[in-house]
């Protein structure tokens, strides 16, 4: 009886102990999982991560020198990135200066060659000259402006305005070249309709799509831009009476460079859609595009309505 008794107290203080390691172990879990959290968040938030004062042979210990070690190597990458976007930019900035000059210098010789007595050949030749200059000059600053938007050096800067402004200006650039072929432009947007929104780029966006259906679009053709507030999104649509785009070249168009084959002979890059997807996109929204080919085209520009989205 005595023997049971014995094995019986035993059996409880096993028992007791057992409950206390598991209730530290389950205390120094929960304060590992508070820790590791901090940790990331810290991380995330690309904050300096201080080291960690527990002792290197713990578990809290080890992961906390792991995660301090990840810390000083983030970091460093962020200062070398930071350092070679300086860079880059510095490239870009001397690229932008030291090409803006000559081709200035260029125009101002061919406007004083305007005026001097040239045969027909010649003056045949200088209207060549000052078309490919202007090319030049066209290439050059959508290089720039390509570059820029890619290393992330040009910041979106979003702020609530009314679209018809933004949208205003880019049709109001667009009417010489839409008067110069006879395409009629027509606008339907209310004009409380406001959006987070950068007005200059979007502007850009906007004018590189309209351009594009100037562009391809025939003598006496129509424009029609049409403005239309969604749940989530405000939708730009911009539909053109053009040559239209084949189903399977519709994800094509917005690669940088790319040219459908049988449009060499107008002018122009390729760059225009892409800047335009990318300004549209580092803005949290997205293009998307309607064709068929000798009916039209229809770009669908969705913009969020609210900033927090």
């Amino acid at each position: 009886m005595v023997e049971l008794t014995i094995w019986a107290v035993c059996a409880t203080v096993g028992a007791v102990v057992l409950l206390h390691k598991l209730f530290r172990f389950k205390k120094d879990m929960y304060q590992l999982i508070s820790q590791l959290e901090q940790w990331l968040d810290a991380i995330i938030s690309e904050k300096k991560l201080e080291k960690v004062n527990e002792a290197e042979d713990t578990l809290q210990g080890k992961i906390g020198e792991k995660f301090h070690r990840m810390s000083r190597i983030s970091q460093k990458k962020r200062e070398e990135s930071a350092r070679e976007k300086e860079e880059i930019k510095e490239l870009i900035s001397d690229v932008s200066h030291q090409t803006k000059t000559p081709i200035a210098n260029m125009k101002i010789y061919l406007d004083f060659l305007k005026e001097e007595p040239l045969s027909d050949q010649g003056k045949e030749f200088l209207g060549n000259l000052e078309s490919q200059t202007d090319k030049l000059d066209f290439l050059f600053q959508n290089m720039v402006k390509m570059s820029r938007m890619e290393t992330g050096i040009i910041r979106i800067q979003r702020e609530q305005a009314p679209i018809l402004d933004t949208l205003g200006n880019a049709v109001a650039a667009i009417v010489p070249k839409a008067e110069k072929k006879q395409i009629e432009l027509f606008v339907r947007c209310e004009e409380e309709i406001t959006i987070f929104h950068d007005r200059k780029w979007t502007e850009e966006a906007l004018f590189n799509i309209l351009d594009n259906g100037v562009k391809y679009t025939d003598a006496g053709g129509k424009i029609k831009i049409e403005v239309s507030v969604l749940e989530i999104y405000t939708r730009i649509s911009i539909q053109d009476t053009g040559k239209g785009i084949a189903l399977e070249r519709q994800a094509e168009i917005f690669h940088r460079f790319y040219r459908e084959p049988e449009v060499h002979d107008q002018e122009g890059i390729g760059i225009g859609l892409y800047l335009a997807r990318k300004i549209i996109e580092l803005q949290n929204g997205y293009i998307q595009v309607r064709s068929q080919v000798n009916q039209g085209s229809d770009f669908q520009i969705y913009l969020l309505n609210e900033l927090s989205q």
